[in-house]
């Protein structure tokens, strides 16, 4: 068991739970508190899947597209003026993104464009649902895909250190890979398909029926969250009027088969990113921070410590910026009913809009909760990861369009 970074007792308590079932197991620099697992934890086993660790939002990930655009192509005019044209090109393209795209809890793509023919409908995956539960959950599928969804969920307009335009989008598989995984988890503790369990450990063998079938679904999950990323991300690229030129996309909550210690483990990355030698990801940090694209340091740059830490982390690093503040701490707590403020939360809106007020960010939507008091700070927890990663460009936040909030 390696940990990355320091972390509060809960959180190792957690891990050390899971490295006693798993063959292996890390703790990114990001990570903090979760179901079961911890977020930011990492866990080899042999031809077994964890269902909580692969978490509710089965295949959460980001994607980045570098355009063919620079920020002096975004803002009009000279000096002063030219400023205050780009700001106000940003915040058109914001009100744009945020009429365009779907953003919250049980969201619907009401693009025309919207991919609901997608060839992944007819996966044969789909028969691992249950005939009378097939096509109900195929028409939310259909429904939502392309949909941001909420919480930290996002899409943001960044500039380089050149000042080359980029758009990154973050959110999974939607409800599909929730009813997916709380079904698998009732599976597993003896329930049917569609009942709420609690939230426990449950691990399949691959080779068993059910975990046949998770895994199958689960992969399906990936592809569903693949697609609606690129589309969500292409789409808020033609938004801003510019062209693709590269793209960088990576899922931080999946399992996947690979090679360790020369043996095949099914690896399951519960907020953490892949980052194998030379593989790029895209790790944002909070709405008022700079995010990154970064790369797994390759073999021929890795002295032998290196070598060693990427080898203890599985090949994996952080997703972001990683929690410090929970939900209801950040925002407190309401009386469901009356309203009626039964805790103060620690982050108020004149904090956060004086913090991305002071970034320059354009923001739209975005609850207490994600302010980004309630987070680390992205350069200290990279700098916890080592030298196992390397920055390639660091992507300065301009626009930032979430769920929730108010314009």
């Amino acid at each position: 068991m390696h940990v990355f970074g320091q972390h509060e007792k809960q959180t190792l308590a957690q891990l050390a739970r899971v490295a006693k079932r798993a063959d292996h197991a890390a703790l990114m620099a990001d990570g903090h508190l979760g179901y079961v697992m911890p977020i930011g934890g990492v866990a080899a086993y042999r031809n077994q899947v964890s269902v909580a660790g692969v978490g509710f939002d089965i295949a959460c990930g980001n994607a980045a597209v570098r355009t063919d655009l620079r920020l002096e192509d975004l803002g009009g005019g000279r000096g002063g003026r030219r400023e205050s044209g780009l700001q106000h090109r940003l915040a058109d393209i914001a009100d744009e993104i945020q009429h365009t795209l779907t953003f919250g809890v049980g969201g619907v793509n009401r693009s025309r464009e919207a991919p609901k023919d997608h060839s992944l409908f007819d996966d044969p995956a789909w028969n691992a649902v249950p005939a009378h539960h097939r096509a109900k959950l195929k028409d939310k599928a259909r429904a939502q895909l392309g949909t941001v969804g909420s919480g930290n969920h996002y899409v943001d307009v960044f500039a380089d250190e050149r000042d080359r335009v980029w758009v990154g989008v973050h959110f999974g598989s939607r409800g599909f890979g929730h009813t997916v995984a709380s079904s698998f988890l009732a599976i597993g503790q003896g329930a049917k398909w569609g009942t709420r369990v609690p939230e426990a450990e449950v691990i399949f063998d691959l080779d068993a029926p059910a975990g046949h079938d998770y895994w199958a679904l689960m992969k399906l999950a990936g592809r569903y969250a693949y697609a609606g990323r690129e589309w969500a991300v292409r789409k808020a690229v033609e938004i801003i009027g510019g062209r693709e030129v590269e793209l960088v996309h990576n899922h931080h909550n999946f399992a996947w088969e690979e090679e360790h210690f020369g043996r095949t483990f099914v690896v399951v990355r519960k907020g953490a990113t892949p980052a194998f030698p030379g593989q790029k990801g895209f790790v944002g940090g909070s709405m008022g921070d700079d995010a990154v694209i970064l790369e797994g340091t390759g073999a021929a740059k890795a002295d032998r410590n290196t070598a060693a830490l990427q080898t203890r982390a599985l090949y994996s690093t952080v997703h972001g910026a990683g929690r410090v503040m929970s939900r209801t701490a950040a925002r407190g707590k309401r009386h469901r009913r009356t309203g009626k403020v039964l805790k103060r939360g620690k982050v108020s809106r004149a904090m956060m809009l004086e913090w991305v007020g002071r970034r320059g960010v354009v923001l739209r939507g975005g609850g207490l909760d994600e302010s980004p008091h309630v987070y680390r700070r992205l350069t200290d927890v990279l700098a916890a990861q080592g030298d196992t990663v390397r920055v390639l460009h660091t992507l300065r936040p301009l626009v930032v369009v979430m769920a929730g909030g108010r314009r």
